[in-house]
């Protein structure tokens, strides 16, 4: 009887925190998707088309590409960063920030571009 006590308890333990840990996980794949996150995440995933395309159009050259996908996983980094420490989600402000480096690096590959002309 006694041990039939304790198996109930571990497995009720377990099972707790099998529903706890599900709607951990469930939280953070929200967040993962937060608007903030999905619209600076957008912007490098298009940023790096734009990079490819010049590399195919020979705007580009590999090092400029090289150089620009590195500004681009720098950018990338400090998102996930900044996300990491605010439960998963970017703040209005850090949002901007980011914004602003990708502006940078945008300006930097229409400029590569344009002079490949």
């Amino acid at each position: 009887m006694k041990r039939m006590k304790v198996t109930s308890a571990i497995v009720a333990v377990l099972l707790a925190g099998t529903v706890l840990g599900g709607g951990t996980s469930f939280a953070y794949s929200w967040q993962r998707h937060h608007p903030r996150r999905v619209e600076v995440n957008s912007r490098l995933r298009n940023q790096n088309r734009r990079i490819n395309a010049g590399l195919r159009d020979h705007q580009l050259t590999r090092s400029e590409a090289h150089q620009l996908r590195s500004e681009d996983r720098s950018v990338l980094h400090q998102e996930r960063y900044d996300a990491a420490a605010n439960g998963s989600h970017l703040t209005k402000g850090e949002q901007r920030q980011l914004n602003r480096e990708e502006n940078g690096i945008s300006g930097q590959i229409h400029a590569d571009r344009v002079e490949g002309n």
